[in-house]
């Protein structure tokens, strides 16, 4: 007799597991990084998915929040570093840890990472029908319930389960708000709470992503004297300045995209008609697929910002109004690197995990026409012997992750139970 088959379609998503995802979504987790407000909001959700957790045998391995020392380093966003002056926000920002089966070696363990944290955005939580709405439902409170329907269903299907396989998940914070996991995913993974798998839970359409970008964040400044519109000339005009590198990098970046996007953000100088702002940012934000890709980006904008200065002054030098912006441009202008030097995910390259989530576990890949994201994916990068792809239900832009209207259908959650059943059930009858 062949051995038992979680069903390619879907695992219910109980009575139970829906009242935990809206008890999560009613819980206040949103990233400061976002609103400046600190709250005890991701104790309490990881306390209620531990609770859930422990009724199917998982254990807490690590419940703690970052210290200073996790903030050592590259990588690290100049606005976390600036948070992080407050001691009272990193105290605000722990990770769980949930184990299920004894410690074993990472070539016998599943590990799987979502995060509980949220944007910013009153979302009201309410469920119609199979559709459950609220901040996070798809980004990531949802995939986070379904993850636990999943490995429900793994051991009502395998019950000597954790005989042969461990499963970790980390419950995280710090992965919205820019924080880029270096609060909450690089500290665990740094610790060694990887596995020979590792799944990502982001909404990627039920597909495997076995590669994410990286971004770095660089930030043009003028810093000159204001004018009052009767005499413009008298001042630094940065609202022209940072206009005309904004349209320069725009044009001079186009080509320097390879694996990733080139993001002319937001402008700042000021609000007012009759005056003249010696004073703005602009900000872009650059996404690689590689390492090398991203020093070779890093090079590439700074060689254009200052081809684009030397432009600016040849062009507005004889301009009336303009002229000392032009000859001060130079100096009053600076460039600063608010976020850089992260990893990017690459294929692991490992064939048995490969071969173990596409053909015997049935899960799609992501198609290789269709460009990545930025995840916490990225710290995975260079662990040896762990296969890692981002994977989970939904779509990032569908489903208003991010937006107002956020939503997930629990059908979506129900499959992506049952594909995280049909993971750990494979895993556990392979053998090393």
């Amino acid at each position: 007799m062949s051995a038992p088959q979680i069903p390619a379609g879907q695992v219910e998503l109980r009575r139970a597991d829906r009242d935990l995802l809206l008890r999560l979504l009613a819980v206040d987790t949103v990233s400061p990084l976002e609103t400046g407000v600190l709250s005890d909001g991701l104790w309490q959700a990881q306390r209620a998915y531990a609770a859930a957790a422990a009724e199917l045998g998982f254990v807490v391995a690590r419940h703690e929040a970052p210290t200073a020392a996790d903030l050592t380093g590259t990588g690290v966003p100049a606005s976390v570093r600036r948070a992080a002056a407050d001691p009272g926000f990193l105290a605000c920002q722990p990770s769980l840890v949930l184990r299920l089966g004894p410690p074993r070696s990472a070539d016998r363990t599943v590990m799987f990472n979502v995060h509980l944290d949220t944007v910013a955005g009153v979302e009201p939580v309410r469920e119609e029908a199979d559709r459950i709405h609220g901040r996070g439902a798809v980004d990531a409170k949802g995939p986070a319930v379904a993850l636990l329907a999943g490995v429900r269903a793994a051991l009502e299907t395998e019950p000597r389960l954790t005989d042969r396989v461990t499963v970790l998940i980390q419950a995280v914070a710090g992965e919205e708000g820019g924080a880029m996991g270096v609060l909450g995913t690089r500290p665990l993974v740094r610790a060694g709470f990887t596995g020979r798998i590792n799944l990502f839970c982001e909404p990627t359409g039920g597909r495997l992503l076995d590669h994410c970008t990286a971004s770095m964040t660089a930030c043009l400044s003028v810093d000159g004297e204001d004018a009052i519109d009767d005499r413009p000339g008298a001042g630094h005009n940065a609202t022209v300045l940072l206009g005309y590198l904004a349209q320069h990098l725009a044009v001079a970046l186009s080509g320097e995209t390879a694996g990733g996007q080139v993001c002319v953000a937001g402008m700042h100088t000021g609000d007012a008609h009759n005056r003249v702002y010696g004073s703005g940012r602009l900000l872009l934000n650059l996404s690689y697929g590689t390492p090398e890709a991203g020093r070779a980006l890093a090079a590439a904008t700074e060689q254009a910002v200052a081809e684009g200065l030397a432009a600016f002054r040849t062009v507005f030098a004889g301009r009336p109004g303009f002229a000392r912006t032009a000859t001060d441009a130079a100096a009053v202008t600076r460039l600063e690197w608010l976020k850089r030097d992260l990893p990017a995910l690459t294929p692991s390259g490992d064939p048995v995990a490969r071969a173990l989530l596409e053909e015997h576990a049935g899960l799609p890949r992501w198609p290789a026409d269709e460009p990545g994201f930025t995840c916490d994916a990225i710290w995975m990068q260079g662990v040896p012997g762990a296969h890692t792809a981002v994977f989970g239900p939904g779509d990032l832009a569908a489903n208003r992750a991010h937006a107002a209207g956020e939503y997930v259908d629990v059908a979506d959650l129900e499959r992506y139970a049952a594909a995280i059943g049909r993971v750990l059930v494979q895993f556990s009858r392979t053998e090393s």
